[in-house]
């Protein structure tokens, strides 16, 4: 049995952390995402912002949509050199499968981070009243999202499971 302070004994993980937010539009991920950016220095990346910042007259729900891809690999390349150097992460997109969250979870582990799944919660009904409030004066980085496309987004969500986190 190693003594602590041995040089057996086992090293606590000090390496990056890599934070998933999970969770519906209106749901509080890019707050929760702002407050682990603003408590611990970590990097916070949100797809939505660099599309509206690279795209500003792409007001077309699929035009964004085709635009997000493109742009959330490039995030992700930032996030593989950011936790490579041991700099944590806070991805800010959403993550509404249990297949994106692991795929996302295997390469952060993969890169030695810590994976934390921040799942952030609301019923429907105040989802849709928090985008129809939201909708009514859009902060920058924000889109209009509909009542209905959010009864479409939220039977398209997978909540996460014990498991995950």
């Amino acid at each position: 049995m190693c003594e602590p302070g041995s040089r057996s004994a086992k090293i606590a993980h000090v390496g990056p952390t890599l934070y998933l937010t999970c969770g519906l539009p209106g749901s509080g991920k890019t707050t929760r995402a702002l407050q682990l950016e603003a408590a611990s220095g970590v990097i916070r990346l949100n797809a939505d912002d660099w599309i509206y910042d690279l795209y500003p007259d792409d007001a077309e729900a699929a035009a964004r949509d085709q635009r997000r891809a493109h742009v959330e690999k490039v995030q992700w390349q930032l996030v593989e050199r950011l936790l490579l150097v041991g700099i944590s992460v806070v991805l800010d997109w959403g993550l509404w499968t249990r297949e994106e969250r692991s795929l996302y979870r295997q390469r952060g582990e993969a890169l030695g981070a810590r994976v934390k799944v921040e799942y952030v919660d609301a019923p429907l009904d105040d989802l849709q009243r928090r985008v129809v409030d939201r909708n009514e004066n859009l902060p920058p980085g924000t889109f209009h999202i509909s009542a209905d496309e959010m009864t479409r987004f939220a039977a398209l969500f997978e909540r996460p499971t014990a498991d995950e986190l």
